[in-house]
């Protein structure tokens, strides 16, 4: 069915697109092959309806028309001024940052949106570099399963509704907001826009809806307030530091709290314990300065406020008083059941859009089935397929001269892709808002990253204007409403280190670094040979291969505490690559430690920003989640940060070295 089905949708848009006219529906069942299986006239009706609104979602523009003059019956047919791709030209540097920001999607959900809109514009002849600037890898993440149905209600101007679960509740409350856009924020996802309920405008995280997103298809669509600034509405959903605390830390111990002081008095170095710093600590949320003190254990004391010294005492007994875990629950439950992103589109519907790409591209070019096979992720043996099917469809008449001639012999035997008398789809279908959208979007990413100031600015203003223009109205203000906000851009420091770290990729440097640790307060010296910048999650890393641990590592520049440029030549070992991303940053194994966790729902944060293995519901809104760490002792700073909101329950050795941390830290603060 699904082939026949291509079939007579690819027969259609030739027969709509090849007319002069408006056809009526009954001219359509009479001259396009397929529709003469339809057994009656309703099911004609029904398949005929069907195939408009596929083709329409596919981004093929029908129009409607008088199609008889005397009857006034409505008649089809499909403008080529709107069904083609406008003529584009690119300037050098432009190709060099349209590549770029496609490649800033090659690992998310829009993806193959970003891929197709290339796959498009090379069939126009325009020359997109997605090679070029090796060195830097723009990548944004949408793991979240909610960014697919919000993207497509932002996209459509409809409103949504979903159960979401605010930190600390213990069940997730009923939402209707008027979604106005998408904010990447500190390397999460967040929509902003009306909240109906509660007749206020509110930001709501994408990875603490739960369930599915419903989109609502009825009343008016969504309109945006003139003037709203998404990126400040979103980010002024962080409070700002208001006091400051006192913290003594150990020698050589709390590097980020050191990090983060606004002052910082050396102690005395004699004596039996070595003296103490004295750090004065900025901070907007007792709790939260309270966690943050407490996960370094022992070598941490808040001095004053007297509230917070309080506070961590309350917070550490619990960890050091925390007894047996509660009964397993049975088995886990995925953290992302239920909240299902959009379905996939029906097999044909694919197929038709890559006949559709693939007849312009390979006209009058040498394309081979492996080339075709590695863009659209599929085998050869199916675009083999494809091509088949291709061969099958034509003009209305469908002798042999009608046809689109294929040469499947030269396909199956050299893999050569050779395409004839296919001139009404010789030209390329304009893009549609998802492929346009995923390519400005990922430009307004590249005008934010410092990594990308040898771009000609010009370039990216430039491009964008031209991508807007070749969409048309179907990109609308799409692209407007889905912005990225970076994180560690404005800290000097992270600012000069990123410089220095451009120079040596150009110059071929080896670099030294004082590195400290993501897992453990702790830092090491590493000589490392630079191989690119990559940007994700709202971080700049540094992707090398580091000669201590004589492999490929990446290394989060707000965590490198000196850089240093050597005077001798990065040399990487031959066959050393860099790593793949397509699985995220984080590689775990299954040779990482495995660990178990109970949250209360105050702390359901960590399934959130942390891979788990499973997420299991437990009574009030807990949860009990499993993950894996290569570094187990990193679990129990976790445990000390977490206090009375969450504890380990397996294994229990590692349970046991939180609970004798806690008390070794409470015995800073005196006897209760």
């Amino acid at each position: 069915m699904s082939r026949r089905k291509t079939e007579r949708q690819l027969n259609l848009v030739i027969c709509l697109l090849s007319t002069r006219r408006h056809l009526t529906a009954q001219e359509i069942r009479r001259t396009v092959y397929g529709y003469a299986e339809a057994e009656s006239e309703q099911a004609f009706k029904r398949m005929f309806e069907r195939d408009k609104r596929e083709l329409r979602d596919s981004g093929i523009p029908i129009q409607v028309g008088t199609g008889d003059a005397i009857s006034g019956e409505e008649g089809y047919r499909i403008s080529r001024a709107d069904y083609e791709l406008p003529e584009i030209e690119l300037l050098p540097d432009e190709a060099v940052v349209l590549g770029l920001a496609a490649r800033a999607w090659r690992h998310a959900s829009l993806g193959e949106a970003a891929a197709n809109a290339l796959f498009k514009l090379r069939s126009a002849g325009v020359p997109v570099d997605t090679e070029a600037a090796p060195a830097l890898t723009p990548a944004m993440r949408t793991d979240e399963p909610a960014f697919g149905p919000v993207w497509q209600a932002v996209r459509d101007r409809r409103p949504i509704a979903f159960d979401y679960r605010k930190p600390g509740q213990d069940a997730p409350e009923r939402r209707e907001i008027e979604p106005w856009g998408i904010v990447n924020l500190r390397g999460h996802w967040y929509v902003v826009g009306h909240d109906r309920l509660r007749d206020a405008r509110r930001v709501f995280r994408l990875g603490r809806i739960r369930g599915g997103v419903e989109v609502l298809r009825g009343g008016p669509d969504v309109v945006v307030p003139e003037g709203v600034d998404l990126r400040s509405v979103a980010a002024g959903h962080r409070a700002e530091p208001e006091a400051t605390a006192t913290v003594r830390v150990r020698p050589d111990t709390a590097h980020a709290l050191r990090r983060g002081a606004l002052r910082a008095v050396p102690g005395e170095r004699e004596g039996a314990d070595g003296g103490w710093d004295v750090l004065t600590v900025p901070y907007a949320d007792v709790p939260d300065l309270v966690g943050h003190v407490a996960s370094y254990g022992a070598n941490a004391e808040i001095v004053e406020p007297a509230e917070a010294r309080a506070a961590v005492v309350a917070h550490l007994s619990a960890t050091a008083d925390a007894g047996a875990p509660a009964p397993d629950p049975g088995p886990a439950a995925s953290a992302e059941e239920g909240a299902g992103g959009p379905a996939r589109g029906p097999r044909s519907a694919d197929q038709l859009r890559r006949l559709l790409m693939l007849v312009p591209y390979a006209l009058g070019r040498d394309v081979r089935v492996p080339e075709v096979a590695r863009h659209f992720d599929l085998t050869e043996k199916q675009v083999v397929a494809d091509l088949s099917l291709l061969w099958m469809c034509g003009l209305p008449g469908y002798t042999p001269g009608d046809l689109i001639d294929v040469d499947l012999d030269a396909a199956r035997e050299t893999g050569e892709i050779i395409i004839a008398n296919a001139d009404t789809l010789a030209q390329p279908l304009r893009l549609t808002a998802d492929e346009a959208a995923s390519l400005v979007v990922g430009l307004s990413l590249l005008e934010a990253l410092p990594e990308a100031e040898g771009l000609e600015t010009g370039a990216l203003k430039r491009v964008s204007e031209k991508l807007r223009t070749a969409a048309g109205t179907a990109l609308g203000s799409l692209a407007d409403s889905v912005q990225v906000r970076l994180e560690d851009s404005g800290d000097a420091q992270v600012e000069q280190t990123r410089r220095r770290c451009a120079q040596a990729l150009e110059s071929g440097q080896r670099l030294h670094l004082r590195y400290l640790s993501g897992y453990l307060d702790q830092v090491t010296e590493r000589d490392v040979d630079p191989m690119g910048l990559v940007v994700q999650d709202g971080h700049t890393f540094l992707e090398g291969y580091c000669r201590l641990r004589e492999d490929v590592r990446l290394f989060r520049l707000d965590r490198v505490l000196e850089l240093t440029v050597l005077p001798y030549a990065a040399e990487v070992p031959g066959g050393v690559g860099r790593r793949d991303l397509s699985g995220g940053l984080l590689q775990l194994s299954d040779r990482d430690a495995l660990v178990t966790l109970d949250l209360e729902p105050s702390a359901r944060w960590i399934t959130e920003d942390y891979a788990c293995e499973s997420v299991a519901e437990l009574a009030g809104g807990a949860v009990r989640a499993t993950l894996r760490t290569p570094a187990p002792a990193w679990v129990v700073r976790l445990a000390l940060r977490l206090g009375p909101r969450g504890r380990i329950t397996a294994p229990q050795a590692l349970a046991e070295q939180a609970r004798a941390e806690a008390r070794r830290t409470l015995d800073l603060y005196g006897p209760a």
